[in-house]
């Protein structure tokens, strides 16, 4: 598996995609690309996005204005298919900027009360350097280590308590296990 360990590329992407979004509609950035922003040193071959839930008619408006701003959906160029075959179901669709195979941002719909958590919270960390919005941080710990689990997520885990010790906050992180329990591993 490929990946990209540049800092300024994946930062130069996801930031271009972010202002692209930020107009259209409200959105995170997950799992972890907010590890690696925030000091951490792997790479990764894909950023996680996620977007409020809109209508088909809405998504077909952002995805022209990615491809006018230089993105391209490797899964097909008809966002009726995109929404119909992808966001619908719940599965993600990933945009490279032109010419190029990586990094993909990977975008996916709110799908549930976890998702819709994860807005209201939504953060900017200064400690990363970048204007986009993020998943709190007690969020992606939760997650790490209650849903997803691999050693890769399981560090990012450790560096996101170690970089945010003062922000890291057990009672919500177990709050979050809790109804990442109830959602997602039902």
């Amino acid at each position: 598996m490929r990946t990209i360990n540049d800092r300024n590329i994946l930062d130069a992407v996801c930031t271009s995609f972010c202002s692209v979004l930020e107009k259209h509609v409200k959105y995170i950035v997950v799992s972890g690309f907010v590890a690696i922003s925030s000091g951490r040193t792997r790479g990764t071959e894909d950023i996680d996005v996620i977007i409020e839930r809109l209508p088909s008619e809405q998504f077909e408006k952002l995805h022209e204005a990615l491809a006018g701003a230089g993105f391209e959906c490797i899964q097909g160029h008809d966002p009726k298919m995109l929404y119909a075959d992808y966001l619908k179901d719940n599965l993600g669709v990933r945009y490279v900027l032109k010419d190029h195979l990586l990094p993909e941002m990977e975008v996916k719909l709110a799908k549930d009360i976890l998702d819709e958590y994860q807005f209201e919270r939504r953060v900017k960390l200064p400690l990363t350097g970048l204007d986009i919005w993020f998943s709190s941080v007690n969020a992606n710990i939760a997650f790490k280590e209650e849903l997803l689990k691999s050693d890769k997520d399981l560090e990012d885990a450790r560096h996101l308590r170690a970089v945010y010790a003062e922000q890291v906050d057990e009672n919500e992180v177990g709050k979050l296990k809790q109804l990442i329990r109830e959602w997602r591993l039902r």
